[in-house]
């Protein structure tokens, strides 16, 4: 009796079944119970219609809007945030945080270039991030600047976009993996955001290395999981005061005394908006850990 299990990677969810990619190059679809637990970007072990996961190395989740959680992937190690004129604000923060405290090197990618005020976008986002993150501008329609990223990505990383509606996120992966052939959505007339078109999360391997998960897109991206000391140390622009630690070791720069944040923001080497956008995600984070607790407490 051959007992061989072969090992596989998940390259597709489909609500009910997954497909596996394995070791030896083929694909084959297995059954899974709708709320299984797997995504893409496992490592799974297949006996018959079995599957065993493998321990994570990352996870990547979100808080959507209602407050449910969602596991987006597994496994990855970097995370491209897709922006566009119209995005909503603080969906960039609460990323790259997210990012940072599942381990993951975030990106930004600003997408659409070739429509006018990206030039002044693009500006605003260089002098807040350019310090904290690569930013890699692109115009998917007219297919341009898509070198430097494809360089940063052939560099071994699996990753994937985040993104709200109509950042153009299928246009880009369509770009990156020209293959795939996903559908792209056309502009609703409410707020000029796209509609909601990928509705399987897939993995991509990239002509010139790397790999790629498409998730369905999602208008917002919630916190999951993030501590207090974890925002204080992820926080985009705060890199600056590493060097000068704080007086507390789980300063929340609020007013504790010896914050080098505050001392920052003072000598305005901090400015005072990117501090009051960091005070609101903490009001925010608090309010969460604050709710856990109470839900702990009663079970």
């Amino acid at each position: 009796m051959n007992s061989f299990t072969p090992n596989g990677l998940i390259v597709a969810h489909h609500g009910i079944s997954v497909e596996v990619l394995y070791d030896n190059g083929q694909r084959r679809m297995v059954r899974v119970k709708r709320n299984s637990g797997h995504v893409v970007g496992d490592n799974v072990i297949v006996t018959g219609e079995v599957l065993k996961r493998l321990p994570r190395r990352t996870e990547l989740r979100r808080r959507d809007a209602r407050g449910s959680v969602h596991l987006v992937a597994a496994n990855l190690d970097v995370l491209g945030i897709v922006v566009a004129p119209l995005s909503p604000g603080g969906f960039i923060d609460r990323a790259i945080v997210a990012a940072q405290s599942a381990k993951l090197q975030p990106f930004l990618v600003v997408n659409k270039c070739d429509l006018d005020g990206t030039a002044e976008l693009l500006a605003e986002l260089s002098r807040v991030y350019k310090g904290s993150v690569p930013i890699f501008p692109i115009s998917a329609v007219e297919r341009s600047g898509f070198a430097p990223l494809e360089e940063f990505l052939s560099e071994g990383h699996r990753g994937a976009f985040v993104g709200t509606t109509g950042v153009g996120k299928s246009s880009l992966l369509n770009v990156l993996c020209p293959d795939i052939d996903l559908k792209v959505g056309s502009l609703s007339l409410y707020k000029g955001m796209g509609r909601h078109t990928t509705t399987v999360s897939t993995l991509h391997a990239l002509s010139t290395g790397g790999e790629l998960v498409d998730t369905p897109g999602f208008r917002d991206f919630g916190l999951v999981d993030i501590t207090v000391e974890e925002l204080a140390e992820y926080f985009p622009g705060f890199e600056n005061h590493r060097d000068v630690a704080c007086k507390f070791r789980n300063c929340r720069h609020r007013t504790e005394p010896g914050c080098a944040v505050l001392s920052l923001v003072e000598q305005q080497r901090i400015p005072a908006e990117r501090y009051e956008t960091y005070m609101t995600i903490l009001k925010e984070v608090e309010s969460l850990q604050a709710a856990a607790r109470s839900r702990d407490w009663k079970n």
